[in-house]
């Protein structure tokens, strides 16, 4: 079943707005509607101490970053040039490690939070975006360089996924009937959230699209665009994603 996406959430939209009013968009997309105090302190920390190198910047952006979040664990690591949008919506667990380069966006997480729970590693130059729905990535799982996680209507990870570099778990589509519109401007779409199972691996570069279901303990090849549910202890591969044999 398909689910429309509300458009005025989607980022392209609030910039279009925001023209009028520069700073009003500037705060809406970093922090949400807060208090003035909270705005401040999110600038005042990120421009001082967001790509401050060496173990300085370790240490400062460990001992203060936490008090931008919602909640936050012990054995924080964060890394150069990480760019946290909405952080009142973000949960952070024990030994949560975020390389340099990342960005955490909770600003469309207002149905749930963006959860990330212990001993979770986000490589460099990810992207964890909630558009418009929750997210969760469970502990001991492992996100791969360069991969991109988006939740339209939800993206939860269970225990101890694998996820190598170049993955993009997809939110959801636009439509395309009306031909004398641009398809930027038609309407946004959803077919559900994306699960992945506990102790599920994905290949490098694998694609998984919205309203797929990856069952616990299965393994999807290199390259795979995954469109359809694969069952648990399952290997699958190719484009579109085509279950192979069973794990025994």
């Amino acid at each position: 079943m398909l689910k429309e996406i509300e458009k005025s959430s989607v980022i392209r939209e609030k910039l279009s707005i925001g023209q009028a009013s520069p700073f009003k968009t500037y705060m809406d997309i970093t922090v949400g509607r807060k208090r003035i105090w909270q705005f401040l302190l999110y600038e005042f920390l990120t421009c001082l101490l967001g790509s401050m190198p060496g173990c300085i910047g370790f240490y400062l952006r460990k001992k203060f970053y936490p008090m931008l979040f919602n909640k936050v664990g012990k054995g924080l690591i964060i890394g150069r040039n990480v760019v946290v949008r909405h952080p009142a919506n973000i949960e952070l667990g024990d030994n949560v490690t975020i390389d340099d380069n990342c960005v955490i966006d909770g600003r469309g997480a207002e149905s749930g939070k963006v959860v990330i729970e212990d001993n979770v590693l986000i490589s460099r130059n990810c992207m964890i975006l909630a558009k418009h729905g929750p997210i969760r990535l469970g502990r001991r799982s492992s996100i791969g360089s360069n991969s991109v996680l988006v939740s339209m209507d939800g993206l939860e990870l269970g225990e101890s996924v694998l996820m190598a570099g170049g993955c993009y778990l997809s939110a959801g589509s636009y439509r395309f009937d009306d031909i004398k519109k641009a398809v930027m401007d038609q309407a946004l779409y959803t077919k559900g959230p994306i699960r992945i199972g506990n102790n599920a691996w994905l290949g490098t570069g694998v694609i998984v699209l919205d309203g797929v279901e990856i069952g616990s303990g299965a393994i999807i090849g290199a390259g795979a665009v995954v469109n359809k549910s694969v069952p648990d202890q399952t290997i699958a591969f190719g484009v579109p994603a085509k279950a192979i044999k069973k794990r025994v």
